[in-house]
């Protein structure tokens, strides 16, 4: 295991990752029959088998990580995000075409809205530094270069009660409800707010979340306005 001598963060809680997988998972489950009627359930079943053994391994606290956990972390992660942008193709393509489908369209456009934000705010916590265990375990000076920066990676120089909090000064990590939050702002600003991608892959994943935010808002609006006429 890694020594945790040079670092003071604590271990990321467990539960609300848990929360917010069961969450998507269940607004998949829920999408209307012909959105997916069988693979939606083999996607769902896939998700729970990996999310089980993560538990397992981290019943409370992110402190222990092996090959297996972490590849199986970034699977459920992409089987979300994967099966879900499916569904938003689908879904688009049922808007565009049955402009007298009432309401259980926009429904499912909702849960498909907001299965992306979770989706995308999963994967940007696993590849973020490393990943969950390795944000609080690894010295700073020996973990994987940061995906993106929050406010409180340059708060070290602010007036003293704002800089406490400072990455530098109170070994402060991100959590999954950092991750959340900037990827809720992501699909609703379409572009970064308070956090900023810094490499290749965080600006694409950004990218491809806002683009699909943009194309669903932009879809439920046309078919809302079709709808009034």
């Amino acid at each position: 295991m890694v020594d945790r001598n040079e670092r003071s963060a604590t271990p990321e809680h467990r539960w609300p990752v848990a929360v917010a997988i069961v969450v998507a998972l269940a607004l998949y489950t829920f999408l209307p029959s012909d959105l997916f009627a069988v693979q939606r359930y083999i996607v769902v079943a896939i998700g729970l088998v990996l999310l089980v053994p993560l538990i397992v391994i981290n019943p409370h606290r992110y402190t222990r990580e092996t090959r297996v956990s972490r590849i199986a972390e970034l699977v459920l992660a992409l089987v979300i995000v994967v099966a879900n942008q499916l569904t938003l193709v689908l879904l688009i393509v049922q808007l565009a075409h049955k402009s007298n489908s009432g309401s259980p369209l926009l429904l499912a456009s909702l849960q498909v809205w907001v299965t992306n934000v979770i989706a995308f705010a999963l994967v940007f916590w696993c590849i973020d530094r490393g990943g969950p265990v390795a944000r609080t375990t690894i010295p700073r000076a020996k973990m994987r270069s940061a995906d993106f920066r929050f406010p409180q990676d340059e708060n070290a120089g602010n007036v003293i009660e704002v800089a406490r909090g400072s990455s530098e000064k109170s070994d402060w990590v991100p959590t999954f409800v950092d991750y959340l939050y900037f990827s809720l702002s992501n699909s609703m600003a379409f572009s970064a707010t308070d956090t900023m991608p810094l490499t290749t892959r965080a600006k694409a994943l950004m990218a491809l979340e806002s683009f699909a935010g943009f194309i669903m808002l932009a879809l439920v609006i046309a078919h809302a306005v079709a709808q009034i006429g």
